[in-house]
């Protein structure tokens, strides 16, 4: 298989990491323990994420793209963190669902120190500045349609049963 294939394989299993993690939440009844409060950090974390994918796609290699990157892995672990804090006496996190955390909080550094290895010395002439180079639209469609299905979608259902326990 190639670097690319592996890199999208690795990107799948983060991905399938994240649906199992929201099926943990679910079996541990995040809506009626921790609600809204930590259904949201999982909002910012995806945000963060998928902001990081955007980019990648949207603009040309370079240090102003790695600083971008690097500042949504740095805030995604932050806010990790808090989440993981939001749920802590508030719902059991069972063995397996610790382990997934552990997938979902070293993914975005490892896929970062592989964009660093891939395309951050190469593109170093390029200068700070963001430029747009949107990537193929089939690239676009392999890297958007998974996490919609795996992550965005079961969130959406949690939040719905979070806001419902709480009566919005």
């Amino acid at each position: 298989m190639s670097a690319g294939g592996w890199a999208y394989a690795g990107y799948l299993a983060w991905l399938a990491a994240g649906f199992l993690d929201f099926a943990q939440h679910r079996r541990t009844d995040l809506p009626h323990t921790s609600g809204l409060r930590e259904s949201s950090m999982h909002a910012l974390q995806l945000g963060l994420l998928g902001g990081g994918v955007l980019a990648w796609l949207a603009f040309a290699p370079g240090p102003g793209l790695l600083a971008v990157l690097a500042a949504l892995v740095v805030a995604h672990a932050v806010a990790g963190y808090v989440d993981t804090r939001t749920a802590f006496g508030r719902r059991t996190i069972t063995p397996l669902e610790q382990h997934l955390h552990s997938v979902l909080d070293m993914a975005p550094w490892i896929a970062l120190g592989a964009i660093v290895l891939v395309q951050g010395g190469a593109d170093r002439a390029a200068g700070w500045a963001l430029r747009p180079e949107p990537a193929p639209a089939p690239l676009w469609l392999a890297l958007l349609l998974p996490p919609l299905a795996l992550c965005v979608l079961p969130w959406l259902h949690e939040f719905r049963a979070a806001l419902r326990v709480r009566g919005g």
